[in-house]
């Protein structure tokens, strides 16, 4: 485990690179073998938007970096932070406790968030208006978005005292489990339901993908399932019965071009339909 912390703590950025380009082309080539949906659309062209918005995460998280670093040595110099305040454990536990209450804070907290409150919806609508769910999906945040996630994540490594080598790891987990999360791939119900007892599996959170309340307001989770399961937002529909997308924002062609959805925040709040 003191090999694995290691790494991370000096992860190289072309190792982070090749996480992110090697995911999406895994689960891309997968999407090929066994899709859930066989869309009809032009992979590359619906592709565009969703790169470029993940080349604008890109960008605000490695401007930014240097945020998660300064913050996670100052709690530790200072001993601050829950994971400090807790009796001594085995390091394999003192990292999975550190991942999962980053997952909670950097991811569930953040998004729960981002459906309850008006503004931050209109942000994170960005992420909704996809009709076509793939793997390419898994990152396309408005660059607003981009920024609240990483303050989230921010205070996640504050309040908890987390070193940056969990910090790493746990990005990088955070990173492979949205691409798998949004990956247009169809897994035995079996193996994807026994998967949502302890991960958020591809069809728990296509869930969240359906296009209606309430299961717009559902699987809010990342990495773990726990969380969902254990503040009561975890909701099961049918796979073949999901629909992609916002009803009250339905525009397919604007909701598949840069410049509106740059411009989609920004528009009247709708409300979703109940």
């Amino acid at each position: 485990m003191e090999s694995i912390i290691s790494y991370f703590e000096t992860i190289p950025s072309s190792h982070r690179s090749l996480l992110l380009v090697g995911g999406i082309t895994l689960f891309w080539i997968l999407e090929g073998f066994v899709p859930l949906f066989k869309f009809d659309y032009k992979k590359w062209r619906h592709a565009l938007p969703n790169l470029f918005f993940t080349l604008t995460t890109v960008i605000i998280n490695f401007l930014l970096a240097f945020l998660l670093l300064k913050t996670s040595d100052w709690t530790v110099v200072n001993d601050f932070g829950i994971l400090n305040w807790l009796p001594s454990m085995p390091l394999w536990a003192y990292i999975v406790l550190g991942v999962l209450l980053l997952d909670f804070i950097g991811a569930y907290l953040a998004h729960y968030i981002e459906h309850k409150v008006k503004p931050l919806w209109m942000i994170h609508l960005v992420h909704h208006t996809d009709h076509n769910v793939d793997t390419t999906t898994a990152n396309r945040h408005h660059p607003l978005e981009s920024m609240i996630r990483y303050a989230f994540t921010l205070f996640g490594v504050f309040i908890i005292g987390v070193p940056i080598g969990i910090v790493m790891l746990y990005q990088s987990l955070s990173l492979v489990a949205t691409q798998l999360g949004h990956a247009n791939i169809r897994l035995p119900k079996k193996i994807d339901e026994v998967l949502s007892y302890v991960i958020v599996s591809p069809d728990m959170h296509k869930v969240h993908h359906h296009y209606v309340l309430p299961y717009t307001d559902s699987n809010y989770g990342n990495i773990f399932s726990i969380w969902d399961r254990l503040f009561g937002t975890f909701m099961k529909l049918d796979r073949e019965a999901i629909v992609y997308g916002v009803d009250t924002f339905p525009d397919v062609l604007e909701n598949g071009s840069i410049k509106g959805l740059l411009k989609q925040p920004f528009q009247k709040y709708r409300k979703p339909t109940q």
